[in-house]
Parts: structure tokens; C-alpha cells; sequence
């Protein structure tokens, strides 16, 4: 049976040796560096690969043909993604992927190779680019979740858990994107009574021992914005909320998948298959200045039945009615 990265790199075509060709068929073969914020051991590391390779496909991009790609997995490590990026860039790539928080060390190490990325919220509030219709620099790419998501995060808590009055909204300090994501919460909080506290999302043990000590007083609820860091400490939190009882609301669907009650928000995936559309243009010569940044085009509402079960929840036939899928 084959390891999660060794189907990684047979999907990504990330191995070593060029395939052949004969003289007639060869054409110049493009590069692109591709750095993540996922560890390649994480179950949407081959659904990125596949996603992209296929959007690439799709448009005329053969991997071992006119393409390499070179796949690097930084997780919520930052200076791994300093490291990465400096690796990638000495393989003179045509062109640089990032998704969310590594796109900070990627366009800090370079200001003139092409980079688009997927995922990134807030991309202006983050000084990433000039604006989303016209990104300036080198960069451009498809953003992730919007701060108006936050209150809808909140209501479906709120409606899920009508006696909820105390919300820890578990942020990285380190993503720009942090306070926009509380800041939007404010209003919202306010009209449906409900306490908002930030919770940071460094450290594991820093994070259990403060959700441990929310859950010492009662109605209370959790929501997770999505960055690099709660990626990587997802398992904990699941299990931290189940431990404790709390109803929680993530950014996406892996979530869920693991044992979480509930996710709202953009189809992650998606917006891999999207890049590939950018990546194709930008080969092709155009600028990522003029390229708009684009929003996602995809939302989806996850249940987790059995979750909801185990905390004791009915979950209402308005919820229920609004999701696009029901894990039982």
C-alpha cells in the first residue's frame, strides 16, 4: 500500500525523474513551486494535488510533459515556509502556488517570480496586494473566507443553541486576518447577547488549558476561523470540545469529517482548481497585476449528526434544511 506521500508525489509529478520523450514531442517544461499550509500528512494534502493537477489538465498542462510541479508542505511552521520558499526559489521556478499564511514568507522572498495563491483571507487588510481588483506586484489569486462569515458562524451557533451566551473565537495572533475575523464578530455578538472571548492558537497546550478553563462556566460555544495554526491543531480542539461539551463552528468540511458538529464555509478545494485557471494565464503571459483577486465561488453547511447526538443537541429542521451534507 502506497504512504499518503507517496500518492502525494505520483499525483503532484514532485519525483525526481523527468519522464521521456521523444525528440518531436518535446516542448520547454515549465516549473512551478507550490508551498502549503498543510503537512503533507494531512487528508487534504492529495485533494489539493489532485485538484490543481486537474485544473491544469484541463487546460492543456500535462505534469512529466510541459509542467513540473514541486509540492513543499509548511504546515502552520513558519519558518519552515521561509525555508521552503527559499528552496523553491533557487529551483528558478516560472512560477510560485501558496495557500494561506505561507504566502507572507513567499512574497517576502521574491517580488518579481508570479505567485498565486488560494485560500488567503483578508488579502488587502493583509497588505498582500494594492486591492482586489487590481492586485498590483506579482501577485494575484482567489481569497478565502470573508469576514461577514463570522456572524453567520455565530447565528448558526446562536440558532443550534438558543441558550448560548459565551463565544471563545479561537484566532492565530500571527495572521493578519485575526482581529477582522473579532472585529466582525462585535455586532453581531451584541444584538443576539452573546459574550465574545479570543482565545489564541499557538500552542496546544496553551490552547487546551484555555479552552479547559471557558468551559468552567455553562452556555458557552466555540468558533474556529480557518488559518494555518487551527489546521494543525484541529484534532485537538475537536476532541477539547467534546471533552467539554461545547458546540463548535469551523471554516471547512475536514472538520466535521473528523468529529466536529459543524462547518460553513468556502469549498476549499475549489479554489485549487480555480488557480489552476490563473496559473494557465500567467504561463500563458499575462500579469498577476492584472489579474483580479477573486472570491470563492462555492459554500457549504456540514453536520455531524453523531456529534450533535453526543452533546446532547436537536439539531432544528431550519439547520438541517440549509445543509449540503449530513454526516451520520
Amino acid at each position: 500500500m502506497r504512504t499518503r506521500r507517496e500518492a502525494i508525489t505520483l499525483l503532484g509529478g514532485a519525483a525526481a525523474w523527468p519522464i521521456p520523450v521523444s525528440a518531436q514531442d518535446r516542448e520547454r517544461v515549465r516549473r512551478i513551486g507550490a508551498i502549503m499550509s498543510v503537512t503533507a500528512e494531512d487528508a487534504e494534502a492529495p485533494l489539493r494535488v489532485a485538484a490543481f493537477s486537474q485544473g491544469l489538465q484541463e487546460l492543456g498542462w500535462s505534469v512529466g510533459r510541459n509542467v513540473r510541479i514541486d509540492w513543499r508542505w509548511a504546515g502552520a511552521d513558519r519558518e519552515r515556509s521561509r525555508t521552503y520558499a527559499a528552496e523553491l526559489l533557487a529551483l528558478a521556478p516560472d512560477l510560485l502556488l501558496a495557500s494561506g499564511p505561507t504566502v507572507r514568507a513567499v512574497q517576502q522572498a521574491t517580488r518579481t517570480v508570479p505567485i498565486v495563491f488560494a485560500g488567503l483571507n483578508d488579502p488587502v487588510g493583509g497588505g498582500y496586494v494594492r486591492s482586489l481588483a487590481q492586485p498590483g506586484g506579482n501577485i494575484t489569486g482567489f481569497g478565502g473566507i470573508e469576514y461577514g462569515f463570522s456572524a453567520k458562524w455565530l447565528e448558526l451557533l446562536k440558532e443550534i443553541v438558543p441558550r448560548l451566551s459565551r463565544v471563545a473565537v479561537i484566532r492565530d495572533p500571527f495572521v493578519p486576518s485575526g482581529p477582522g475575523f473579532l472585529g466582525a464578530l462585535q455586532g453581531p455578538a451584541t444584538s443576539l447577547r452573546v459574550e465574545l472571548r479570543p482565545i489564541d492558537a499557538t500552542d496546544a497546550k496553551e490552547i487546551e488549558s484555555a479552552i479547559a478553563e471557558f468551559a468552567r462556566q455553562p452556555n458557552g460555544g466555540l468558533i474556529v476561523p480557518g488559518s494555518a495554526a487551527a489546521t494543525a491543531h484541529s484534532e485537538l480542539m475537536i476532541s477539547a470540545a467534546a471533552k467539554h461539551r461545547l458546540p463548535a463552528i469551523y471554516p471547512a468540511r475536514s472538520y466535521v469529517e473528523k468529529g466536529g458538529l459543524i462547518s460553513y464555509g468556502s469549498v476549499q478545494i475549489d479554489l485549487f482548481r480555480l488557480a489552476a485557471g490563473y496559473v494557465d494565464r500567467i504561463l500563458k503571459g499575462e500579469k498577476p497585476a492584472d489579474l483580479p483577486v477573486q472570491a470563492p465561488t462555492k459554500y457549504e453547511l456540514v453536520l455531524n449528526l453523531k456529534t450533535a447526538k453526543a452533546l446532547g443537541l436537536d439539531i432544528p429542521a431550519t439547520v438541517l434544511a440549509r445543509a449540503d451534507e449530513v454526516i451520520e
